[in-house]
Order: structure tokens, then sequence, then C-alpha cells
């Protein structure tokens, strides 16, 4: 992915100041230049890279430290202070009933867009509801029907070619529900057309929120997007897509940065549940390697269920059933590379085999323990080389990968109990986190 590579060249610039024996102009600028060749690599604006450059350099050489911080900690709180500047403040919070208006370009992902934001809120505890209101587009109705129905989202849409009295009709139907989410039609390009009728729409609905969807390949190009529909509705928000796969990401975080609408979201992969909620310090801080406890948290939180009891495990009463649970609540969280990119590694990296490696481990665990009984669930000591050829047998699976299961099974019960030694530091160190 292009932005783990911007990532990568961040870091790498970030270490070199981390590993210099002194902080003096020649390690800053060493260290500038590897930060320019990285954002220029990543589109981002040729103007926008020098004065991102020339504030760092002249905050490094010129501010002293605050007391109690080291030269090399201060310039790093430099760059990422300026890396927040330039990508500008993100959206505040959306938690309320409101409607949402979601407008772009044709291509944009804006239809798959409107369903992961009805996915979003949904996580939240919100009830959201989908209209339809793109009747140019063939497959629209279907597509957007098809995702709401996976994910049990109230949904309206006619075959018609009506999109102005849909939203009417649609809003009326749907005024029960918490968030309402109309998807209009796309273009090739900013055809009067389209405006004309996002304007009446816009008239209509009244929207609380109305989203610009753009595509992060367009790269510098979305300044004019941007601007384009902003002049015309007033957009209050933007959402960039697939910007875990364009040489072009930095350009379209940048370039909206100029703009008066802040960005909202981003979305980070093709499932439902790849829509992230931008926060300019979150995204900057993973970017630099510096982790995203707060998200991970959040996450963990919307997983992990009162189901799980973790005071039973932390005193040893912990069963294979407990760890199934563990495992589902592990893939609700998202692919294990994004969770451990929250984490605070610095430059440690874990090869991209090694996570395939792990989830198919994972996903192979699981349909073992789907061939065991309820009994040898709870209570694993009775499963014996009879057992183990039968569950083998059922799963489909070789002896060896069932005894590896019951092998990692007793290590994470010694975990769990070594957890309950431990448990007064780590109560101390997630406060210090701020959680």
């Amino acid at each position: 992915m292009v932005l783990d590579r911007l990532g990568d060249s961040l870091q790498g610039a970030i270490k070199k100041i981390a590993d210099a024996g002194r902080i003096d102009k020649h390690a800053v600028d060493a260290m500038v230049k590897d930060i320019q060749r990285a954002l220029l690599q990543s589109d981002v604006n040729v103007k926008q890279v020098m004065e991102l450059s020339n504030q760092i350099r002249k905050r490094a050489l010129d501010e002293k430290p605050p007391a109690g911080t080291g030269a090399r900690e201060h310039v790093i709180r430099i760059v990422y202070d300026e890396l927040v500047h330039l990508i500008g403040k993100d959206m505040p919070q959306m938690l309320t009933k409101q409607t949402i208006m979601m407008v772009g370009l044709q291509g944009s992902g804006k239809t798959t867009t409107a369903a992961k934001l009805a996915r979003y809120f949904q996580r939240k505890g919100l009830k959201p509801a989908v209209i339809c209101a793109d009747t140019d587009r063939p497959g629209a109705y279907d597509q957007l029907k098809m995702s709401c129905d996976r994910l049990n989202v109230a949904f309206y849409g006619e075959r018609t070619d009506d999109p102005i009295g849909i939203t009417e009709r649609g809003l009326y139907e749907l005024k029960s529900y918490d968030v309402k989410i109309i998807d209009t039609a796309g273009r090739h390009s900013l055809e009067r057309d389209l405006i004309e009728q996002m304007e009446r729409i816009n008239a209509i609905a009244k929207p609380d929120q109305k989203l610009l969807v753009l595509d992060a390949a367009i790269g510098q190009q979305a300044r004019d997007q941007a601007r384009a529909f902003h002049e015309s509705i007033g957009i209050t928000g933007v959402i960039i897509t697939k910007l875990d796969g364009t040489a072009k990401g930095g350009g379209a975080l940048s370039a909206v940065s100029e703009t008066q609408a802040p960005i909202a979201f981003i979305g980070v992969g093709e499932g439902l549940d790849d829509l992230e909620k931008f926060e300019t310090d979150r995204f900057i801080s993973k970017l630099l390697g510096m982790g995203d406890i707060k998200t991970l948290v959040e996450r963990a939180e919307e997983a992990f269920t009162e189901e799980i009891d973790i005071e039973k495990m932390m005193q040893g009463k912990f069963t294979l059933k407990d760890m199934y649970q563990q495992l589902e609540a592990m893939n609700k969280m998202g692919p294990l590379k994004q969770v451990m990119q929250m984490l605070p590694l610095g430059s440690m990296k874990i090869p991209d085999e090694m996570y395939n490696e792990t989830s198919g481990k994972m996903d192979r665990y699981k349909v073992i323990m789907d061939s065991m009984t309820e009994t040898e669930l709870t209570d694993p000591k009775i499963i014996d080389s009879s057992r183990t050829r039968r569950i083998a047998r059922g799963s489909g699976s070789p002896v060896e990968d069932v005894r590896e299961l019951l092998k990692y099974y007793r290590m994470m019960q010694k975990a769990m109990k070594g957890l309950r030694g431990g448990r007064f530091n780590m109560q101390k160190m997630m406060k210090k986190l701020g959680m």
C-alpha cells in the first residue's frame, strides 16, 4: 500500500534524527530532504512541501526544547505538528440525529461509501437509513439495496427517473430514523445538470451535512473539485476513498486542506467496515509510527462484549470456548495488520507474510474448534489422542494442527494467569495513556 510506503519513508526520516549523534544543521537538513522526497512521491503539492520543509527547518534550528524535553524529541514533535498543520483540522464528531447528503463524481466510490457510512453509525448505536437518489447509473439501486440488506439497514429507493421525488418521499418514509443518508447521482465531470440536480435535492432535503466523496487517486485535482462542489451547495466535509492503494493519496489529503471543508472520513479498504472517522492527529501519529492506541481501545470496546469474563480468565479458568470468543472478537476489530499498525511499534516492521500466516492460523483454529463438542471446549484436558484424531477428521485438518491449537491454548491460559500478577502495572500503564 502506498500510504504504508509514505509512512515507512517518514519513519525513516524520523529515525535518522533519533539516531543522530547530535542535532545540528546537517542532521536537520538530511531529515528535511527525506521528508520532502516522501511527500513529493505521494503527490503532495510542491509549494506546500517547500513551505512545510522551511517551517520544520526554521523551528528545529531556532526553537529551544521545552523544559524536560530532549532535542531529538523536540524535533520529532515539530515534524508531527507541521504535518498536522499541513493536513488541516478534522471534522467534529457527528453522533447526533441528522440528514446527510452524499455528492461526488462518478467512480469516486460514493454509493459504496454511503453503505459504509450507514455501517459506521450503526456500530455507534444509531439507527441509520439510506435513500438511493442516484437514478442515472444502472445498478446503483441494486448495489445500494444489497449492501443495506447485508447490514440490516433501512433502505428507500424507486426504479423511476425522479431523484427529487425519491428524496422527498424517502425522507418522509424514513423520518423515524436517527441518520438519513442520501446517495445522489455522479457524473464523469462537473456538468451543469449535475450541479442543478444537487442544488434541487439540497433545497428539498435541507441536509445537516453535505459530504463530498473524493477518490484519492485524483491527487491534487481534489482541490478544484472540492472548491466547485463547495461553491454550489456549501459542502461541510470530505470523505476520501481508496486511500490505501494510490500513489496520489498525499495529494488528495493536502489539497482538501486548502478548502473550507475538513476531512470527515477516509476509506481504508474494500469491506463495509473499512471507513474510519478522520482525525488528523491520529492519522499523522500512525504515519510516523507512533501508533494509535485510542482507536485500538475503541475498536476493542466495540468488539469485546460482556460475554468474555476477564476476571474468570485471570483466575486461570480459561477454556477453549473463551479462546474462541477472543478470536471472534479479534476478527471484528479488523484485519490483523490494521490492528498491529495502531501499536507504537516504531521502526519494528512485521513482514506481510507473517500477517498472512497468523491470520490463516486463526481461521484454521476456529474451524478445528467448530468440530469439538461442548464438553471438549469447556474442559480441554479431556482431549486425548483418540479425540484429537476425531477432531482432525471432522475439521479436515492434520492431527498436527489440532495439537498445535491445544499447545497455543495452554500458552494463552498461562499468559492469562500471568496477567493477574501484573494487573496493577497494566492499570498504571493504561492510566498514563489516558484510557
